[in-house]
């Protein structure tokens, strides 16, 4: 069973703690700090890989964590950075972020930074300097991103055969590859795509498949709509109309019905080539299928053209071959995305940190800072060491943070909330 789609949480792995340390060596009173770096996060990252399928793997894991960095220690040792997580997803994913971005994995070896890892916390030895030679605090590691990312698979084939229920696609398939899809004589036989191989002297196509589409499919009637994205990445859709439909359905219609619901789902389908296979020819006279093909030709024009096959016979399937293999370019052509993809070897998404914050007024009359940066900044510091708290203020008068809360009418004295820690902070104060 093709699994084409699946939903995963990804959790990068945190930053360590910087290290509080003093050197401490025999005859040397007062040795100076020596607390090393945290290591960084691992990054989550999606991966292409052309030895996967489809996505059944994530029906059995769903949550996926990276490695945190190490502690720093003294004597200058710094943690050890995270081993990046890579997940491996099929050609042909698109992954799509809580945020609405959409990453398009098409080329095997193509990589996409789903989370980011935190940053490692900086240890005493990087806060000292000529007129503080003995820092007594070290910062903390920050922790990794987390988000949830909707994966869909789309087959990358070359040729699309798309109709309406038992309109003969999978006899059809099994003619033109050596794919065995499940065939019987009532509707809705094909539950999921069915990918073959079209082998020609010099080069093969992949053929799909698509399952039999009815009217509304775009709107998810049906079986249809959950598989009128695997459509998108073909380079050529073979339209297969039954000449006989054993329900007594008018062949016009059913065409029509087809490339309304083709054109309804993405306006892009209407403008890929196409070829029409009237199916099912040895159930008919042979005038009666040359007087279809002289009807459906005048009506598409000379850019589709037609032509009857027979699954049963054999009848025209050489044919088919040989216009498929004419008409699939041999230039390997871009893949067809929807508005907001990225080709991920061309755009490595990785969100960038916002470092806008916001002064806001509460409704008790205190004042709340807001923004993830400044939250990001105050999560790095022990809210019970003086010395770190004191170094934060510093930091944040820096960013302009006292400058916004003093244009907002803050005085000294009135209490301030930043990333849940409450401040006394004093505008006046020398930096």
């Amino acid at each position: 069973m093709l699994t084409d789609r699946a939903r995963i949480q990804v959790t990068a792995g945190a930053g360590g703690n910087g290290c509080l340390s003093f050197r401490r060596e025999a005859h040397v009173p007062k040795g100076g700090p020596d607390g090393g770096d945290g290591g960084h996060g691992a990054d989550v990252v999606l991966v292409c890989d052309d030895h996967l399928r489809d996505l059944a793997a994530f029906r059995r894991r769903t949550h996926f964590k990276a490695e945190r960095g190490g502690h720093g220690q003294g004597a200058l040792r710094h943690g050890a950075s995270g081993e990046e997580l890579a997940i491996a997803v099929p050609p042909g994913t698109v992954a799509t972020l809580e945020d609405g971005t959409r990453i398009d994995l098409v080329v095997p070896g193509a990589r996409a930074v789903l989370a980011r890892g935190g940053g490692g916390g900086r240890g005493n030895k990087r806060f000292a300097g000529p007129t503080h030679q003995a820092p007594r605090f070290a910062e903390r590691g920050l922790p990794g991103e987390e988000t949830w990312v909707d994966l869909r698979l789309k087959l990358l084939a070359d040729v699309g055969l798309i109709g309406v229920p038992n309109a003969g696609k999978s006899s059809l398939l099994s003619r033109l590859t050596r794919a065995k899809p499940k065939v019987a004589d009532y509707p809705f036989t094909t539950l999921e795509p069915v990918l073959g191989t079209l082998a020609g002297d010099d080069r093969q196509l992949v053929v799909a498949d698509i399952p039999g589409l009815i009217e509304g499919a775009h709107e998810g009637t049906g079986l249809g709509h959950d598989f009128l994205a695997h459509v998108e990445r073909t380079r050529l859709l073979v339209h297969v109309l039954d000449l006989a439909p054993l329900d007594g359905s008018d062949p016009a219609e059913n065409h029509a019905t087809i490339e309304h619901e083709l054109a309804a789902y993405d306006a892009r389908l209407a403008g890929l080539p196409r070829i029409l296979a009237l199916s099912k020819a040895d159930l008919v006279p042979p005038e009666a299928a040359a007087a279809a093909v002289a009807e459906w030709s005048e009506r598409l024009g000379d850019d589709v053209p037609v032509l009857v096959t027979s699954s049963a016979t054999g009848e025209g399937v050489d044919a088919l071959a040989r216009e498929l293999l004419r008409r699939v370019p041999l230039s390997e052509a871009p893949p067809v995305l929807a508005e907001g993809e990225a080709l991920a070897e061309h755009r490595v998404y990785r969100p960038a940190a916002d470092r806008a914050f916001r002064v806001e007024r509460t409704a008790d009359g205190r004042w709340r800072v807001a923004g993830s940066g400044v939250d990001r900044l105050v999560a790095r510091y022990d809210p019970e060491n003086d010395e770190a708290m004191a170094h934060l203020e510093r930091r944040l008068r820096g960013i302009g943070v006292i400058r916004a809360l003093e244009a907002q009418g803050f005085e000294a004295g009135d209490d301030v909330e930043i990333g849940g820690i409450e401040f006394e902070l004093d505008p006046s104060a020398p930096m």
